[in-house]
């Protein structure tokens, strides 16, 4: 079984567009994109430097728009193999969504639009942001986040926790990190997934009623707590709530083990969630699409783990 993830905010570096403009057809993709996002995203995947993408405004759109140009990509604009269990994290359930079919491509588009320019407002408010927390004993970790007044904002699995707070809660967290943890600051400008972002959630509750959400056509999972989604309106509402509540990555690494996923392929910007299957979902395999050249290896993956053992497709 086949599972197609996509990652999120963060994963992004400098340039790591470039060779996906080379391909016919994704510079008019990514056109028709940036003009609902309100951002040239074809600069920005290719010569905007890392503070520039680093800006939720920027980064948020450019995450989701790389997954869909990708996969466009990879599948020659066709449907997903039947079977096909999707997932994102955190800005990455937008993408998962809309290759599901619970959101058009400019729906997605312009809901992640929204959301980063409401959470990059909610961000300036107050000086917040997140940090990895690696390893130690996970009752002392939860612990010591909870003492320090931070939020666990994503349960990642493979002994990963990110707190999220102020600036200042952050410091001095990694004054006193847990017991044989290690802990680093990572490249967002908010604490997402808290309260923090509670403005955000208030934006995208007004825009929902403006889009038009429908059945996922494939297993979609909720970062929420990993169950799969089968309604739409109920997965734009938990796309909205998703803003300031934990991402539970844990729990959907659980489901598809449960599910019985032999096969895990990343979307770009690559490389983060197939390091955490690695360490998380053990004898699944994974391939990390980084770039076209990945495109032969990544079909074969694909074709691998889309079939039973009679040959034919997976049941949906």
């Amino acid at each position: 079984m086949l599972a197609i993830v996509c990652p999120g905010q963060g994963s992004q570096t400098p340039g790591f567009l470039s060779p996906w403009l080379e391909l016919p057809g994704v510079a008019d993709h990514l056109a028709s994109l940036s003009e609902i996002a309100g951002r040239d995203l074809a600069a920005h995947g290719t010569v905007s430097d890392e503070e520039t993408i680093k800006d939720t405004a920027v980064a948020q759109p450019l995450i989701v728009a790389a997954g869909l140009v990708s996969a466009r990509a990879l599948f020659a604009g066709g449907a997903l193999p039947a079977g096909t269990v999707l997932a994102g994290h955190s800005v990455g359930e937008i993408t998962a969504s809309a290759l599901s079919g619970a959101l058009g491509e400019a729906d997605a588009v312009t809901f992640v639009r929204e959301r980063a320019n409401a959470m990059a407002g909610a961000a300036a408010a107050t000086p917040t942001g997140m940090t990895a927390v690696l390893g130690g004993d996970p009752d002392e970790v939860a612990a010591a986040i909870s003492a320090a007044g931070l939020t666990a904002a994503n349960a990642n699995g493979a002994g990963q926790t990110v707190a999220a707070g102020t600036l200042e809660q952050l410091a001095a967290f990694a004054v006193e990190p847990p017991s044989k943890a290690r802990v680093i600051p990572l490249k967002v400008a908010g604490a997402f997934h808290t309260h923090h972002m509670s403005p955000a959630v208030d934006v995208l509750r007004e825009l929902a009623p403006r889009l038009a959400p429908a059945d996922p056509a494939t297993t979609l999972l909720s970062n929420y707590d990993g169950a799969p989604v089968t309604d739409g309106a109920a997965n734009l509402d938990s796309l909205v709530a998703q803003v300031s509540r934990p991402v539970r990555w844990d729990l959907c690494m659980e489901r598809l083990a449960a599910l019985g996923v032999t096969g895990l392929l990343e979307l770009p910007p690559a490389g983060t969630l197939t390091g955490l299957a690695r360490r998380g979902l053990k004898g699944v395999a994974t391939l990390a699409l980084k770039s076209p050249e990945d495109l032969d290896a990544a079909r074969a993956f694909v074709a691998e783990h889309s079939a039973t053992t009679d040959g034919e497709d997976s049941p949906a």
